[in-house]
């Protein structure tokens, strides 16, 4: 079967929420295609051709130049998924494989039936071609792990793109994963920064049903004391959504840790993001990791 094949490009602007600033990125690693392979001269058994891992596949005629948007998931049993990691699509599927034969059931809901004749194999690099008769490559990627694998993010990170954040609640949001690393649990979601900092710089995602926006951003403000200052306006992501903002900067003298809250009315409760954040005396470090926070709270995407 063969899969169509693009790469993403993206422009996208940003305007100040949290806080304020507009610095370069983390820096990025680029991927690479290992030489192509000679066929091995015994016996194909296709039984032990696609161990658990995740492949990219490219067209044989594409080889010296290829775009590495798309990928195989084998899962370890016997399934896997298709994954475009240009568009962000994924399609299940299920396969048999016979000597030099994998057949594959592609689509959990009346699967398309496509068989993959392989054609030879040598350290992880495959080749085969599907009924349309077009020789295809499958190359095995090294350190990659099949559970946390996301054809988006791994496409992203070639072209120096930000990786994405997509939570179970319907909403999305930017990163760079060269300075941050997001923890998931429940309804909190953390972001840490890793780069060079001054302290603790994360910011926690909060989904909750005991509160409204408004009334989540005074419970912190109360806690946070008589400093805090409130203010209203549009949440970011949005056109016309109200957002409820407390903040409490850094004391003169202090060890220069400020936090300031976000938060809305969403579904049936509140989304807050919160930012605890540090400055240490250097002013481009500081703005390094202020700049990162402001891209990152300003790409935020909502599903509905």
């Amino acid at each position: 079967m063969k899969m169509g094949i693009m790469k993403k490009v993206l422009a996208t602007t940003f305007a100040t929420a949290l806080v304020i600033g507009t610095f370069s990125g983390c820096g990025k690693e680029t991927a690479s295609i290992a030489d192509d392979a000679t066929p091995t001269s015994n016996a194909i058994d296709a039984k032990t051709v696609f161990t658990k891992g995740v492949y990219v596949t490219y067209p044989e005629a594409e080889k010296d130049d290829p775009d590495l948007t798309q990928f195989y998931v084998f899962f370890g049993d016997g399934s896997g998924s298709i994954e475009d990691g240009a568009n962000g699509t994924a399609n299940y599927f299920e396969y048999e494989a016979g000597e030099d034969t994998i057949e594959f059931h592609i689509g959990s809901i009346d699967p398309v039936v496509d068989t993959l004749t392989v054609t030879y194999f040598e350290d992880y690099l495959i080749k085969g071609h599907f009924s349309d008769g077009e020789e295809l490559v499958f190359e095995h990627l090294t350190g990659v792990d099949v559970d946390t694998f996301n054809a988006v993010n791994y496409v992203n990170g070639i072209f120096g793109d930000p990786s994405v954040y997509t939570d179970a609640n319907g909403w999305s949001i930017k990163y760079d994963a060269s300075c941050i690393t997001v923890n998931q649990g429940g309804p909190v979601t953390t972001f840490v920064y890793t780069g060079d900092c001054a302290g603790t710089n994360m910011i926690t995602a909060t989904y909750t049903v005991d509160n409204d926006a408004e009334g989540a951003v005074k419970e912190l403000g109360e806690q946070w004391g008589e400093k805090a200052t409130y203010s209203e306006g549009t949440f970011p992501g949005t056109e016309d959504i109200k957002g409820y903002w407390v903040s409490v900067g850094p004391e003169e003298g202090g060890s220069g840790a400020y936090v300031t809250a976000i938060a809305r009315d969403y579904m049936d409760g509140a989304l807050i993001f919160e930012l605890d954040g540090h400055n240490g005396g250097d002013e481009a470090m500081d703005n390094q990791v202020a700049g990162v926070f402001s891209d990152m709270i300003n790409s935020l995407e909502f599903a509905n």
